[in-house]
This record gives structure tokens, C-alpha cells and sequence, in this order.
């Protein structure tokens, strides 16, 4: 046997220039930047109430286990700095245009 009557016997694997249906690259998303940014801000807002209840819960004694309470402060901490930077990057990229000479 030679060795193209090997590579004959192997499965094709189709054009390897060809990039997949399923490729998440290619797929077209339904969502805008606004519709995701808004669902952004709406579960920071979520897991700041989600761990004020818990600490509610928490000074009520309906919660005895403070990791969880500070789990979920400490989660709701970093996603709102998160959305505050963002807003910043936001702001300085809308100045830096404000400034561009036209």
C-alpha cells in the first residue's frame, strides 16, 4: 500500500479554509451594544439587591452562614467597580471625540 492510497482510506475533513456554520465568530447575534449593556446593568442591579437581602436576612438571623452574606456583598462590590469603569471608559472615549478637530 502507498501512502496516498493511506491518506485515501482517511475520513475527509472538508476544506480546511472553510470555517464551520457553528463557528460562534460567524453567527449573527440579535442583541445591540445597548441591548447588552442594559442587561449588563440589570443584573449588577440584581446582585446589589440579591446581597442587601442577604445581609438583611443575615442581621434578621434568617442567615446564620456569613461567608455566603459576604460572598455575595463582595460579588456585588466588583460588578458594580466593573460597570463604574466602564462608564468611565465610556465618558473619556466620548470626550476624546468631543476633542477631535474637525
Amino acid at each position: 500500500m502507498s501512502a496516498t492510497d493511506a491518506f485515501k482510506q482517511l475520513p475527509s475533513i472538508g476544506s480546511p479554509f472553510k470555517i464551520p456554520e457553528s463557528n460562534p465568530l460567524t453567527k449573527k447575534s440579535d442583541s445591540s451594544f445597548g441591548d447588552t449593556l442594559g442587561k449588563f446593568i440589570s443584573d449588577v442591579n440584581k446582585t446589589q439587591v440579591d446581597a442587601a437581602d442577604k445581609t438583611m436576612k443575615f442581621a434578621s438571623g434568617e442567615i446564620t452562614d456569613i461567608h455566603e452574606v459576604m460572598a455575595a456583598s463582595e460579588e456585588a462590590t466588583i460588578s458594580l467597580m466593573l460597570l463604574l469603569e466602564m462608564r468611565k471608559k465610556a465618558l473619556e472615549g466620548y470626550q476624546e471625540l468631543m476633542r477631535t478637530p474637525v
